[in-house]
């Protein structure tokens, strides 16, 4: 952790850094001048260069306003301006911010959580560029290996082949074979009968050396492999030139592979047979016709088999990039073969993908309580005369009846129904199409049919149907692992390239650490291993050694996807960039906060500025200057409460956060936890993921909380195996999880709700007074006005999002889209109605003096106090407002919501509900964007929850939240395969107390530090 620095001390500031220029020169310094983005209210500030600088502040203060809606995206506006007007059309137009001037700017760079891909190519191996390297490494160094016998696949010249037989002990007999049919069907006549015309004379079929003059008859119905015999050779001296015409001969009849069958150590020269060259034949020797191949053992005379030991393993030859055994062909090692996204490395089944999506048979059939004809769920909504007659067909075929339930039925029964039956049956079908017809055919199966008509279907509806019955499943071919059999078979050393992208980052650097090496190796794969090591450890610097490489880049948390591009940015080794980072301690162990702050000085040492938005108290104090924003959210905020050191935030009056830093405003932490309702979910033996199958018993009427270091299993615990489980439970079509025996207690829950910080909509007519239903009253309560009964308005008209009232010309959106093709489109003000939404007509209409559209532009607070004589109004806003976005737009379109924001909007939208005191919430890292204050708002309302009676069950890290809770599950004790242990369970005084939990550590001290301000909850 960083000394802080005061600003005042220039000297001290660059003898303690290195630099040598002198503090706050211009030239070192950013300076802002009237900026007025947002609500920021024409801030001037000024800005050390080379330092680690954290702005502070409530949510909606300020704070990404000033970061990236005026820092950032004037560097990055200045960078566009500064390309060629070729570019700059491919870059799309960056609107200068609001702020009179920005000197001192540095290219920019920002690093935060909205930046995940979404494209499922996408790995954290691809984007830290870590895989890119190990193709690299794999495609220059790699050792071939055949996918089926993992024999050693190397192209030999005809020299080399040569010298591997010389090596053999002198006189050693051996006969030259070339494979031409391997494990093929079939007579041969025609080829057996080409090879007798081109002199050849004997041939091995099924590893039985036959005369080719002889009538050969092969079983047709049979798989047999045929092997010309070339030449007989004994090892001597003197015969490396009809050795290497043999190996010629041989090479080119059978695709350039040669075997060499050694027949015995050694041969005595009384018993070797002379060189024979039969008539048309000068490569083959001509031994006498039956003498026997055994092996000579002692006294024993050539042609002898009554006492021979086993025949010695034959070598064998390629000179292609073959497996000799199998035929397995590959092409000259190169990076691309080790491309997913590419068609000469991905795996030809999935396209590189990794998965398939298939019709899954727990969602085909979702109840096995109801009998055959009902069970299988698409076949079971509609009219369903042709698929009734199909079951009753297959039914009479199988000896079960449709009325049994499905659940009775043996295994062979189901798999046929599901799969599809071998053999022809008769088919009656009863359907408008063919009345009272039958025919034999094989029956294809449920899931097959299902399959076939999803590729087939042209109507969207009917594929959207089907789709929920869909899910993702592993590549039968690839087994997940995305490239083709040929490129897993690849080693070096050890291992093969999956054998480093499938485990924890953690043990890829101890992998790539223990490579066995040959000095070829050694030499090429030198520098492509520096890099790779390097970059490894920069991923574990930052907390993120429990992830694996082959994760898939969309399935990553956003403070996890922030932290990878951390990383990698200082893989890259730039000097002189403004990174601007939002809250890079997202998701992060206490425990490993140490690392990232580490990772960040690291950067700034580099020669760059930092810029951090942060809530997280160790990195407040860490930071060399500190920007509080505030002092409230939206309007009253944006102005600078706080600037300098950690003890001017400390002493600033009006900052809420230097309050809570200071102690003059405190969380409690409750004297008394609650005991619960008696009842409790219990998750037994799960095993998912690296989840090591653990029992869990999770209390209800309680407030829950799951902690653990990152990737210790919390989300896969509680996201993949309990919340799937209880929407199964409550009728939603999606399969149930199979790696748990299950789960005892769902009864005493009437529904599961999940709160978590995906948006409330996806396009901008959603926003916070739809999704929370107070729009509906307040458009209600324009509708029941003198004027709007005087000329017949229902509540519709009020709507922006139906024919009516709304403004025609840009369709309620309050802007017109215009398409620029290539570029971004661009948004314009809806030059009718101004931006209103609505047309004159219904603007008109007032309400306390107010129309419709000036209510969607009041903030929840505004709106709280015109609607006070509103119940059904005031109440949900209120609750907005609890939650701390009394500052939020009413209207404020929802992609422009922040995800803690939307979170904050479902938590206001379920409290203002009526309790039935049997939900259970799931909330997942509620406290992301939020400032201590806000957090003490969180926790009011979360707790107001639990007081009605329900269950809430948050995966957590913020140890604010975990102190307040009643009970905690802790699971480690680190993360990814080295996790997955259930390590303490009990009540946050219990865990603290148990020397085996990282969280009960920290929670430790924090329970320690707030214990003279124990107050009952």
């Amino acid at each position: 952790m960083p000394k802080r620095r005061n600003n005042s001390d220039d000297s001290a500031v660059n003898s303690q850094n290195g630099h040598s220029s002198v503090f706050p020169s211009p030239l070192n310094t950013i300076r802002i001048r009237g900026a007025r983005q947002h609500n920021l209210k024409n801030i001037d500030l000024e800005l050390p260069r080379d330092r680690l600088i954290v702005f502070t502040g409530v949510s909606g203060s300020g704070k990404s306003s000033l970061a990236f809606d005026t820092i950032f995206a004037e560097g990055q506006r200045r960078y566009v301006e500064s390309l060629s007007a070729y570019a700059r059309q491919f870059l799309g137009q960056v609107d200068k911010p609001d702020v009179d001037a920005i000197e001192g700017l540095s290219p920019a760079i920002s690093i935060d959580q909205k930046s995940t891909s979404h494209n499922p190519r996408s790995t954290v191996g691809t984007v830290t560029e870590i895989y890119d390297y190990t193709r690299l490494l794999y495609g220059r160094a790699g050792e071939p290996h055949c996918p089926h016998c993992d024999r050693s696949i190397a192209p030999q010249t005809i020299d080399q082949m040569c010298d591997r037989v010389m090596d053999l002990p002198d006189r050693t007999r051996f006969q030259i074979l070339a494979p031409v049919v391997r494990g093929k069907k079939g007579t041969h006549r025609k080829l057996l009968s080409s090879l007798s015309s081109e002199g050849f004379v004997r041939v091995r079929i099924d590893g039985e050396v036959r005369e080719l003059e002889d009538l050969i008859e092969l079983d047709k119905n049979q798989a047999h492999t045929i092997e010309i015999v070339v030449d007989r050779l004994v090892r001597k001296e003197g015969i490396q030139e009809r050795l290497v015409d043999s190996l010629n001969t041989c090479l080119k009849h059978s695709e350039g592979i040669a075997i060499i069958d050694v027949l015995s150590e050694e041969v005595t020269k009384d018993t070797a047979p002379g060189i024979n060259r039969e008539q048309g034949t000068d490569n083959v020797v001509a031994f006498p016709v039956g003498q026997s191949l055994k092996v000579a053992e002692k006294g024993g005379s050539y042609g002898d088999s009554s006492s021979s030991p086993p025949a010695p393993s034959p070598l064998v030859f390629s000179e292609n990039f073959a497996c000799p055994e199998h035929g397995a062909v590959m092409e000259e090692l190169s990076p691309r073969l080790f491309s997913f996204n590419s068609p000469y490395g991905a795996c030809p089944a999935c396209h590189g993908l990794g998965m398939h999506r298939k019709f899954s048979a727990e969602l085909v059939i979702p109840n096995p309580e109801l009998p055959v004809y009902a069970a299988i769920a698409p076949w079971s909504d509609k009219d369903n005369t042709y698929y009734l007659s199909l079951l009753c067909s297959v039914a009479a075929a199988f000896g079960f009846d449709i009325q049994t339930p499905w659940k009775q039925l043996t295994d062979e029964q189901k798999h046929v129904l599901l799969h599809g039956s071998k053999d022809p049956i008769w088919i009656d079908v009863d359907s408008r199409y063919r009345e009272g017809k039958g025919y034999s055919r094989r029956y294809e199966g449920a899931l097959p049919m299902l399959e076939r008509q999803y590729q087939e279907a042209n109507s969207d509806t009917y594929k959207q149907k089907l789709e929920q019955y869909l899910v993702d499943q592993p590549c039968e071919v690839c087994h997940g692992q995305r490239l083709r059999p040929e490129s897993i078979a690849v080693r070096i050393g050890q291992y093969r390239i999956t054998d480093l992208t499938g485990v924890s980052i953690r043990e890829c650097l101890n992998r790539v650490n223990q490579m066995h090496l040959t000095p070829r190796q050694a030499q090429i794969a030198d520098l492509v291993l520096r890099e790779i090591k390097a970059r490894l450890q920069f991923l574990l610097d930052v907390g993120l050694d429990y992830l694996t490489l082959d994760r898939a880049a969309m399935t990553l948390s956003g403070g996890e996807a922030q932290r990878i591009r951390l990383a990698t940015q200082i893989g890259s080794g730039l000097t002189g960039v403004l990174y601007v980072l939002d809250e890079p301690s997202i998701g992060l162990h206490q425990r490993d906060n140490a690392r990232l702050l580490k990772t960040l000085v690291r950067l700034r040492d580099l020669g760059n500025t930092l810029i951090v938005v942060e809530h997280d108290e160790e990195t407040i104090r860490a930071a060399d200057h500190l920007v509080d924003i505030g002092p409230g959210a939206g309007v009253h905020g944006g102005r600078i409460i706080a600037e300098g050191s950690f003890e001017n935030l400390l002493d600033a009056p009006e900052s809420l956060t230097g309050a809570y830093l200071s102690g003059r405003k405190v969380i409690n932490t409750p004297i008394e936890r609650r005991t619960g309702n008696g009842r409790s979910l219990k998750i037994r033996n799960a095993h998912r993921n690296n989840l090591k199958n653990i029992d869990v018993e999770i209390p209800l009427g309680e407030l829950v909380s799951v902690t653990g270091v990152s990737g210790s299993g919390k989300s896969t615990l509680i996201n993949e195996l309990l919340y799937p489980t209880l929407q199964h439970h409550f009728g939603s079509k999606v399969p149930l999880p199979k790696d748990m025996d299950g789960i005892d207690g769902l009864g005493a829950l009437d529904k599961v709700i999940v709160i978590d910080q995906s948006p409330i909509g996806r396009t901008p007519r959603s926003n916070p007074a739809t999704y929370t239903g107070v729009f509906d009253v307040i458009r209600d309560v324009f509708a029941e006005t003198i004027e709007a009964k005087a000329r017949g308005y229902k509540p519709g008209q009020f709507s922006f999002n139906v024919k009516g009232g709304r403004c025609e010309a840009c369709a309620g959106q309050g802007v017109n889209v215009i398409e620029m093709n290539f570029l971004p489109d661009v948004y314009v003000q809806c030059e009718v109605c101004k931006g209103a939404r609505y047309n004159r007509e219904t603007l008109q209409v007032k309400f306390k003096d107010k129309s419709i559209a000036d209510v969607l532009n009041m903030t929840v607070e505004e709106a709280a106090e015109f609607c006070k004589n509103i119940p059904q109004a005031f109440n949900r806003l209120q609750t907005l407002a609890d939650v701390g976005l009394g500052y939020m737009r009413l209207g404020q379109t929802a992609p422009t919501l922040s995800g803690g924001e939307a979170q904050r909007v479902k938590l206001a939208t379920e409290l203002s509900r009526r309790a039935t005191g049997k939900t259970l919430y799931l909330i997942d890292e509620p406290t992301t964007g939020l400032s201590f204050y806000d957090v003490h708002k969180l926790l009011d309302v979360m707790q107001r929850l639990v007081d009605k009676g329900n269950s809430i069950l948050v995966i957590e890290h913020n140890l604010d939240v975990i102190r307040c809770a009643d009970w905690l599950i802790d699971l480690g004790p680190e993360g990814g395969d080295l996790g997955g242990e259930l390590i303490a369970v009990g009540t946050p005084e219990t865990v603290a107390d148990n020397p085996s939990s990282y969280t009960g550590q920290y929670l430790k001290q924090v329970l320690q530090h707030y214990s003279s301000a124990l107050v009952t909850a």
